[in-house]
């Protein structure tokens, strides 16, 4: 059953029901031993954060910042402040010091919580340059201050200053004054294509978007939902306080590329994740499968038939299963696909949203396939993430993006954008009233940037409208569907397609480079570094005609025609990458201009 109250109470309201019932499951900094705390010692904690920030001065409406990997500090500090109506405000862990800084500066933040020495080191760097910011305080223990720093505190120390909740009261009011217009947070979008702009949270949205995400996506008290993306991310965000207010218990994973691992030690039986996550485990699954005996692999397609069969062609259409399939489907299940889930700790399935990106229907059917309950969906930071899913117990579509949750309204504008009004829309950017007027249309609808249709109650989405490319010949391109289809592949791991205003589509794509030069030494190809094996002809033969097996769905004009093999990632450090792994094409563009000009030349 979930709690549905304002955020400055949920805890305490979901700990007078669940009470010594485990909330959190975590990992401190540096530790490999999982711990977990009940609601109780969850409600506790949130109340000293709210102590302690009303002595520290804090004013409602005033803001801090979190800038940290996911750690169980980060949900104590977020829901302490909601507590004194205090505006929280999630940095990436892995943003720049430029990036923390404008923001610091754009939304005139007071304190600023940090993860561990990287954050801390940053922090201190730009301190001086922040006039509004007045304190450091830093959650991993270890972290080594600066001797010149009097103001940094760590955690621990800023607890013991709402230890006996000595200002409890004025908490308890701050509950009873607490309203749904307040501000909750200011989440700061990368900027795939200019400054970043902070889009305001309210506590109004954040109470129809649990509400209508319940009604689709319906976990319960029983489930164990583990965080791959960071809290900074609005769809984990949305995702983990839905969890919470049903009374589900969260699994905290701090660092991201231990996910695999963590999965496999904590057994979840829900997570949210972005398509590449998806990807990578159907890539490793059919490398497993290539690598295992002709009996092994006939067993497993013959499974994995069995469950697109009954999962796809029958569940997926709201149609009933036949009696012998679903007698097929329980035995392949407990023989086969049970052991492909157990490899990932997913013992228990129940349900595994999935968004951010284009989503590759070769990879959605395997995942329903092999039994595991992936919610395909749509959203944005301005909507307070879903805006569409695949509702549970409703038909759904390989391909679509799912059913609009309830209180969304969707217009397709005559450009064919969609167009989006409703109460989990923002009011607007954080002190942008120009980006603001140009946001919404006359009638109220939001500017989503990307195009897409309805079809039998279902959105479909084409592609971000400014990403969408056209060539020198007139025909559009949409970069990240020929992306997607590339990136199902063992051998590739990055890709960025070059199209606009060019007379045929090219790319500049990263190999994945532990399977390439595994491949190169079997295949007796010597290089002395990765810019050689790059460069090497049989090895760009190779990826040629395996590219060319990706795409032949695609028409002729957009084909992948030429390719350049890099050498290095891109990355974030070199701006090629926004926090959340989008490709800022732009910057791409610039820094490989003379390559990208050699792949045109006749």
């Amino acid at each position: 059953m979930q709690t549905i109250s304002h955020l400055s109470v949920l805890i305490h309201e979901q700990a007078k029901k669940h009470g010594t019932k485990a909330a959190i499951t975590f990992r401190n900094f540096g530790s490999l031993e999982w711990r977990a705390v009940s609601w109780n010692q969850f409600s506790m904690r949130v109340k000293e954060v709210s102590n302690a920030l009303l002595n520290l001065g804090m004013k409602p409406q005033e803001t801090i910042a979190v800038f940290s990997q996911n750690c169980i500090h980060h949900l104590y500090t977020e829901f302490g402040a909601y507590g004194v109506r205090v505006i929280s405000i999630p940095f990436y862990a892995t943003s720049s010091e430029q990036q923390i800084q404008y923001m610091i500066q754009d939304a005139s933040v007071r304190f600023l919580f940090v993860g561990e020495q990287e954050q801390y080191d940053k922090a201190r760097r730009i301190q001086s340059l922040c006039p509004s910011l007045e304190r450091i305080i830093v959650f991993d223990s270890s972290v080594r201050l600066s001797q010149h720093d009097p103001n940094s505190i760590y955690f621990e120390d800023f607890l013991k200053l709402g230890e006996g909740f000595p200002r409890e009261a004025e908490v308890e009011e701050s509950w009873t004054q607490a309203n749904e217009a307040d501000i909750c947070n200011i989440l700061y979008t990368s900027g795939t294509t200019g400054e970043s702009k902070g889009v305001v949270l309210t506590y109004k949205m954040y109470h129809a978007a649990l509400r209508a995400n319940a009604k689709s996506v319906p976990l319960n008290d029983k489930d164990r939902v583990i965080n791959f993306l960071p809290f900074s991310h609005v769809f984990e965000r949305g995702w983990a306080y839905l969890a919470l207010s049903l009374g589900s218990e969260l699994i905290v994973n701090t660092y991201p590329k231990e996910i695999q691992q963590s999965m496999r030690e904590t057994h979840p039986t829900c997570m949210a994740a972005v398509p590449r996550f998806w990807e990578k485990v159907y890539v490793a699954v059919k490398e497993r499968m290539e690598n295992s005996s002709v009996v092994q692999r006939k067993l497993f397609y013959h499974a994995l038939n069995v469950g697109r069969k009954r999962n796809i062609q029958y569940i997926a259409r709201g149609k009933r299963v036949p009696l012998t399939l679903e007698m097929e489907y329980k035995l392949v299940n407990k023989t086969v696909l049970s052991l492909v889930r157990k490899q990932l700790g997913l013992e228990n399935p129940h349900i595994f949203p999935t968004a951010g990106a284009y989503v590759s229907p070769e990879v959605e059917e395997f995942v329903h396939s092999v039994g595991i309950n992936m919610i395909v969906g749509y959203g944005l930071t301005e909507s307070l993430a879903t805006v569409t899913c695949d509702h549970i117990g409703q038909p759904y579509t390989i391909g679509s993006v799912g059913r609009p949750i309830e209180g969304i309204d969707i217009k397709i504008s005559e450009e064919g954008e969609v167009m989006l009004k409703g109460p989990t829309i923002m009011p607007g950017y954080f002190r942008r009233e120009t980006s603001n007027a140009e946001a919404f249309d006359k009638d109220g609808y939001f500017h989503t940037g990307d195009a897409g249709y309805m079809k039998d109650g279902e959105l479909f989405l084409k592609e971000r409208i400014k990403d969408l490319f056209k060539t020198s010949n007139g025909k559009y391109v949409a970069p990240q569907m020929v992306e997607g289809m590339l990136l199902v592949d063992k051998f590739i791991e990055q890709v960025s397609v070059i199209a606009d205003q060019r007379k045929f589509v090219a790319a500049l794509i990263v190999p994945e480079f532990s399977v390439l030069e595994e491949w190169a030494k079997e295949n007796h190809i010597t290089f002395k570094d990765r810019e050689e094996l790059c460069q090497n002809k049989r090895v760009n033969e190779m990826m040629r005609e395996r590219i060319e097996t990706l795409q032949q769905r695609l028409a002729s004009y957009e084909q992948i025609k030429r390719f350049t093999l890099l050498p290095h990632h891109f990355s974030m450090e070199n701006g090629e990458l926004t926090n959340t792994l989008k490709l800022r094409r732009s910057v791409v563009n610039h820094r490989y201009h003379d390559v990208i000009e050699k792949m045109y030349e006749e």
